[in-house]
């Protein structure tokens, strides 16, 4: 029997988001609602995985979910290989759009802006906050290049673990973080009947402007 979509949905229940109690600067209403979905989400939901698009050089945008590991005055940053598909895109067009979706809260974020890569230090940091093995992954993957089997990674994996036996894993010059400096935001909160609230920031001048959009 052909598996159905058309009537999959949910009704949410859950409180609005109001103009009155939202603040000002859309980073503080990000923080509370990272803060909460930390606290509320369950695994395996994660509560800062993302779907990050970017568009190539022939305007095909691709997307795919990652991790953020960090937010604040300057923006978002998540971490990858430069020479991977994403890193291509970015490099050819230094813009990007994240969403985040907390289910368990019925929220979304949406948030877009330009990308640059982080400094040398910061990505050496957590690249040293990582696990061994998650360091040695990052020497040994070709990401995005294509593969004859599994066995081809295993074998780098091997060659990667002997070349450094014994001695501290540095960060390869080909892996390290970017950081998204928003232009905009917009946060979503699911409602009853689609009648969903959503609040989009956008930075004018210098300025948050926010504004309600219609569901």
């Amino acid at each position: 029997m052909p598996l159905s979509l058309a009537k999959m949905r949910r009704q949410y229940t859950l409180d609005g988001l109001d103009e009155a109690q939202a603040p000002d600067d859309p980073m503080v209403l990000f923080g509370l609602w990272m803060q909460q979905a930390r606290d509320t989400e369950s695994p395996p939901v994660e509560a800062n995985s993302m779907a990050l698009a970017t568009v190539d050089e022939q305007g095909q945008p691709h997307c795919r979910v990652l991790l953020l590991k960090g937010f604040g005055p300057d923006g978002f940053v998540f971490f990858g290989n430069y020479d991977s598909l994403k890193g291509q895109d970015l490099a050819v067009n230094p813009r990007a759009a994240m969403t985040f979706f907390w289910p368990g809260l019925e929220r979304q974020v949406r948030i877009e802006g330009p990308v640059h890569k982080l400094a040398p230090a910061l990505s050496d940091a957590y690249f040293e906050s990582r696990s061994v093995a998650s360091r040695l992954g990052a020497w040994a993957s070709p990401q995005s290049q294509p593969l004859a089997d599994r066995a081809v990674l295993e074998t780098l994996l091997t060659q990667t673990e002997q070349r450094f036996a014994g001695q501290s894993v540095p960060r390869p010059a080909h892996w390290g973080g970017y950081c998204l400096r928003p232009e905009r935001l917009e946060f979503w909160q699911g409602r009853a009947d689609r009648l969903h609230d959503r609040l989009d920031y956008r930075l004018q001048d210098g300025a948050w402007q926010r504004t309600r959009l219609a569901p």
